[in-house]
């Protein structure tokens, strides 16, 4: 499946006999050897909500968001549900021919991003090439934002794994390129463990939260992205993200062959 272009291999564990190695995900995550995506979705029975999501990115380094993902989810279940994730309880509904998830409150505090140490995270006196005063959010994994009068100038395939891998993030973190124009933001986004993707659901949800912290834009706020669109309100309780999920193929593999 995938949402705007943000694509995912999606295993319901709950109708199988017996686990997925998760030693696997890495191999069968991989587009030249293996299935390919971009994150690796397996589905498990949950005491907390209707379904247990975990996400694996596709170096198989393991994840407590994905937005995209998380409509996708609600897609195949074909009805209004709650997610567990390790980034906490969400939940999603449909919209007319949309999917709208209400992916929970936005964390600011520098331990919750989480960051090295004390700092201002809504205004990191850090920088790199010329990005600087980054906005830092944890929207169920955690985000740097960078708004810029141009994103097409800031080369993010060059930044983005140098910004995701500094030490001032211990648990690495996702980087946001940002410009604002005719009241609607548009995005590229690094991925931590998966690289340059056409879409990041929670990376629009934490540039929307930036923005409208920075009474930049008001809410609700349109977020381009290179694979499509996506709307975005901000309530003081949560942020809720609208966008589009796609069903691409069903099929079988030998797990045993990655």
């Amino acid at each position: 499946m995938h949402g705007l272009g943000n694509d995912f291999i999606i295993v319901d564990e709950r109708s199988m006999q017996n686990p997925i190695d998760r030693d696997k995900i890495a191999a069968a995550s991989q587009r030249h050897t293996g299935i390919g995506c971009d994150q690796f979705i397996i589905l498990m029975d949950s005491k907390l909500a209707d379904v247990k999501m975990e996400i694996y990115n596709s170096d198989g380094s393991k994840v407590g968001a994905c937005g995209n993902a998380s409509r996708c989810v609600i897609s195949l279940l074909g009805q209004n549900a709650s997610i567990e994730t390790d980034g906490g309880l969400i939940s999603g509904r449909f919209h007319n021919s949309q999917i709208e998830m209400d992916m929970g409150a936005p964390k600011f505090e520098w331990q919750d991003i989480p960051l090295a140490y004390a700092v201002d995270s809504k205004n990191l006196p850090v920088g790199w090439e010329g990005l600087n005063n980054g906005f830092c959010v944890n929207v169920g994994n955690p985000h740097i934002i960078f708004f810029v009068d141009d994103m097409e100038l800031i080369d993010i395939k060059t930044l983005g794994p140098i910004i995701e891998n500094d030490a001032i993030f211990p648990e690495k973190i996702n980087v946001n390129i940002a410009s604002i124009n005719d009241g609607e933001i548009n995005l590229r986004v690094w991925e931590r463990g998966a690289g340059l993707t056409h879409a990041c659901g929670t990376g629009a949800c934490a540039t929307a939260v930036a923005a409208l912290s920075k009474k930049l834009l008001n809410s609700p706020v349109k977020v381009n992205l290179p694979g499509g669109s996506l709307m975005i309100t901000w309530t003081e309780d949560s942020i809720l993200m609208r966008g589009d999920a796609v069903h691409v193929f069903k099929g079988e593999t030998d797990w045993d062959a990655f």
